[in-house]
């Protein structure tokens, strides 16, 4: 037995040392965790489907916000039932984590792709109870957060590089949104501009080998969630594109709303000092409200876009709906209630295209697309300004109608909309409630090389320090020119008070003799500049550049010197981690 063990182990280390050195050897574990993915999806959907049919009395193969009305009135306390449920789970995972989960997108930029497992699942748990209760969120943040934290785990388990972790993070979540979606295309596309942050041959099959997987199982499993069917489209001529164009703008324009409005509720139940625990419960109280209006603005809204974009029905109603969407999208998340703004935003760009349609068919009949095609622009131009990512967005359209002819439309209407929300907003909504932490992240590029690149890192700590009142006598006899080139001044305090460079206290000087009765003080440079050790390597070039200086003392937070800088020293080793990033992007090994 202690053998078999033993060749066990030498076949892992083998097994290790092989995927570490060879990039293919990525695409075969991309596609292993692209069936995960799509088990994921799969399972998610069915338990929330589950509950629907349980607590919503929905019948078997029907949705639930494709209903006309609620069966009892009474089920409109279904989704305040979910926020008790949320509360207690916010409370109870206090108890054993001090932070919020990371995604995706933050472990990408922030963490080498490193994420939590347990917070993933306590956070897919929570976005099931929410999308299972009736709360106005979709399934997708689960999705993707727990797929890429399996695939983040993989990495760690098999000791991969980081560029090759974040990779398989990316593939994770290509997985999920391929399988809920039923477009592999628009899953690694999804991968590429949302979570790896940027588009590399070397990522290219595993993305694709993981929505392919992801795709496959979930249609093995019969978990595909959304697909619209359209009849052939025309080709587009010139003016066809300028509706389109406008419904960019507009589509922009709602979805800077529709954040604008998770945040306000957020903000106003910060302001009423109501513990977090409790906020679920008021949410859901409010979307019950909503629902008992209509029941489209429950859940994600799937079977109700189908419902709406099919039946033709009257205006007022689309309307009435869009409004009350986001209203419920709106306080569900910023309530406390877990799940994504991704097919909300689907949805509310659906009835937002719809409306468009009729309008341009009452202005110009001449120009006005059809009223599907118009939505399927619509729902390309919200999601983008919601969720990023103008190509992920196109594909998505483009899958989901199999209609090529679309492509042009549905790409320029993206491309504004994306360009309204970066120039007027600036962020897509995952980058946004993580600026409202306190990051200043845009994207899932990888700046947290540049962040674990510090100055204490860096820095030597053998640094030579004399007394501020020491003569220069005393200086040169203490340092003898060539023993160093720079030493450190310090109060009686011990506090910095400057650096001298040992060349200029043996310059000429007129009355040599001065130099035993003369203090070390007016030789002094910097006294007001330094670094601190928690400085990434980009603020500190940012301080050298505006000192003009090529060394800098490094102070704690007692103003005491701990190391020194030089300038050459933090671009040399900027530098090397740079080219260490292009060889993960190109995958070089």
């Amino acid at each position: 037995m202690s053998w078999d063990a033993s060749r066990a182990g030498r076949a892992w280390r083998f097994l290790k040392a092989s995927i570490q050195r060879r990039a293919v050897l990525l695409v075969p574990i991309a596609a292993l965790i692209g069936i995960v993915a799509g088990a994921v999806v799969a399972g998610m959907t069915f338990a929330t489907r589950e509950l629907h049919r349980l607590l919503f009395a929905v019948p078997e193969g029907e949705r639930l916000s494709a209903q006309a009305a609620l069966l009892d009135p009474r089920m409109a306390l279904v989704p305040a039932l979910g926020g008790i449920l949320i509360g207690l789970s916010i409370f109870f995972a206090r108890r054993f984590r001090a932070r919020p989960p990371v995604d995706p997108i933050e472990a990408n930029a922030l963490h080498g792709g490193r994420m939590s497992f347990r917070e993933s699942v306590i956070l897919a748990a929570q976005t099931m109870i929410s999308n299972g209760f009736g709360a106005s969120v979709g399934l997708e943040a689960g999705y993707t957060q727990i797929s890429a934290a399996v695939a983040s785990w993989a990495g760690r388990v098999l000791e991969l590089r980081r560029g090759d972790v974040r990779i398989l993070v990316a593939s994770g979540a290509a997985g999920a949104v391929a399988a809920a979606f039923d477009a592999p295309l628009t899953g690694a596309f999804y991968a590429f501009e949302l979570i790896l942050g940027t588009y590399t041959i070397a990522a290219v099959a595993p993305m694709m080998a993981a929505a392919l997987a992801a795709t496959l199982t979930a249609d093995w499993l019969g978990a595909v969630q959304f697909s619209i069917t359209i009849g052939a489209v025309e080709a587009l001529e010139a003016a066809d594109y300028v509706p389109f164009l406008l419904l960019g703008l507009v589509g922009g324009g709602v979805a800077i709303l529709l954040m604008r409005l998770v945040t306000l509720v957020d903000s106003l139940f910060n302001k009423t000092g109501l513990r977090t625990e409790f906020r679920p419960l008021l949410g859901g109280l409010g979307v019950g409200a909503l629902a008992l209006v209509t029941p489209q603005v429950l859940s994600s809204g799937n079977g109700a876009l189908y419902f709406d974009l099919t039946r033709d029905p009257a205006l007022g109603m689309i309307f009435g709906v869009l409004v009350l969407k986001i209203m419920a999208a709106a306080i569900s998340l910023g309530s406390g209630f877990r799940g994504g703004l991704f097919f909300a935003s689907l949805f509310v760009g659906g009835l937002l295209g719809t409306l468009f349609a009729a309008l341009v068919a009452f202005v110009a009949p001449s120009v006005a697309a059809g009223p599907i095609e118009t939505a399927l622009v619509g729902m390309t131009a919200v999601a983008t300004g919601v969720v990023g990512g103008p190509l992920t967005m196109t594909f998505l359209a483009l899958e989901v109608s199999g209609d090529l002819a679309l492509a042009g439309g549905v790409l320029a209407a993206a491309i504004v909309a994306s360009v309204l929300v970066r120039e007027t907003f600036g962020y897509s909504f995952s980058t946004w409630r993580l600026h409202l932490r306190g990051e200043t992240i845009r994207s899932a590029q990888d700046v947290g090389w540049i962040r674990s690149l510090t100055v204490a890192s860096m820095m030597r700590t053998d640094v030579k320090t004399v007394p501020v009142n020491t003569t220069i006598a005393e200086l040169k006899e203490a340092f003898p020119l060539g023993s160093t080139s720079r030493v450190v001044a310090v109060d009686e305090e011990g506090k910095y008070a400057g650096i001298l460079l040992l060349a200029e206290a043996y310059g000429e000087r007129e009355e040599p003799e001065a130099d035993s009765r003369t203090d070390i003080g007016g030789l002094l440079k910097f006294s007001d500049e330094w670094l601190s050790p928690a400085m990434n390597a980009r603020t500190a070039a940012g301080s050298f550049q505006r000192a003009k200086a090529e060394e800098l003392a490094v102070l704690d937070r007692e103003n005491q010197v701990v190391g020194l800088l030089t300038e050459g020293y933090l671009l040399r080793r900027y530098a090397e981690e740079l080219e260490k990033v292009r060889r993960d992007l190109s995958g070089e090994r």
